[in-house]
């Protein structure tokens, strides 16, 4: 069943919400009651009435079950195939010329390159069309009361995002989120929206969830704060000579190992790259073997808004492809005048 909800124009202007039909309510835990404690004497809510509003929330049980298989935990070959599309790929350039203007703005002021914003969201909710199908309530609730393996994380997430939704006046049951919590174009989490959420647009609304500007600038601002580096690469496929090299392979993401070292370990890497330069070795699995790649600080900024190699090399990825494209619909077009 579909429910579409309006939402008052100004605050956030519309969600399509899909609800789960064995759903079940919150289970009135210990852990429960020390949360409606913590929200009541901490931050000031009142008790009877966050009560209340906690009856209508559903625990959603498919949310658990999605949590369990991550599309992280593909191999990249797979990974790389739900994300390197031709509607994708088409819909990004298309959102680049939509907002073309906006874009260049935050790129102006934030250092990160368009083509890496509009990737991003392309990753992350297909410029809006996969932004979530719960209740952003229902879904933070479930991983907070009725997932323990994470449970304390999403109980601070719930607690941030009934406090965003306090401090803009936006109704918490009506916002949709994704099955982890992630909300909006960005797919921000709560936390994230509260510290580095954009109203970009100065229209008094941080609208992560229609506002391709503010939307865009979250991101752009969230990478700045993280270290991007203006004008700097992001990764090099390498090739190596022989296996000497395996032993720099692990499952760490941080920059690691000096472009001296690969080349000492018969890596072949790009002449442009200093000796002294900390990249990390990635190893990419492909249908008939594996794929080398150096990671650069900026890979390594990508990984910090989501927490995987698969994630960055495939935003990476997507955004060179939606670049070249872009300019050759942009050359082409210059040839017909």
């Amino acid at each position: 069943m579909k429910l579409k909800t309006i939402i008052s124009a100004t605050l956030l202007p519309l969600f399509v919400l899909s609800f789960q039909t064995a759903s079940a309510a919150v289970p009135e835990t210990r852990a429960f009651n020390r949360f409606i404690e913590q929200m009541v004497n901490k931050h000031g809510f009142e008790e009877e009435a966050l009560r209340k509003r906690f009856n209508a929330v559903e625990i959603q049980p498919s949310i658990p079950e999605a949590m369990a298989a991550p599309a992280e935990a593909k191999p990249w070959f797979e990974y790389r195939e739900i994300f390197m599309t031709e509607d994708r790929i088409e819909a990004g350039v298309k959102f680049w010329q939509k907002n073309e203007q906006v874009l260049g703005a935050i790129e102006k002021k934030y250092r990160v390159p368009a083509e890496i914003l509009v990737a991003i969201i392309g990753v992350e909710s297909k410029y809006g069309e996969q932004a979530g199908k719960y209740r952003e309530i229902d879904a933070l609730s479930t991983l907070s009361f009725a997932y323990p393996p994470r449970s304390k994380f999403f109980t601070r997430e719930l607690a941030s995002y009934l406090l965003l939704c306090r401090k803009a006046h936006i109704n918490p049951m009506k916002p949709a989120g994704a099955y982890n919590g992630a909300m909006g174009l960005p797919q921000f989490m709560p936390s994230r929206f509260q510290s580095f959420a954009v109203d970009f647009n100065h229209d008094h609304k941080k609208d992560i969830w229609n506002d391709s500007a503010d939307a865009a600038a979250s991101i752009a601002r969230y990478l700045a704060h993280h270290g991007w580096r203006s004008g700097e690469a992001v990764a090099f496929p390498v090739k190596a000579r022989s296996d000497a090299y395996r032993g720099k392979l692990d499952s760490s993401l941080k920059p690691d190992v000096t472009i001296a070292q690969l080349r000492a370990l018969q890596v072949e890497i790009p002449s442009q790259l200093p000796d002294a330069e900390t990249v990390k070795l990635l190893g990419f699995q492909h249908a008939g073997g594996e794929d080398l790649w150096i990671g650069l600080h900026n890979f390594y900024v990508l990984t910090r808004y989501h927490s995987s190699p698969l994630y960055a090399m495939a935003v990476y990825q997507l955004s060179q492809v939606i670049a070249d494209r872009k300019k050759a619909f942009n050359s082409a077009a210059e040839l017909q005048q």
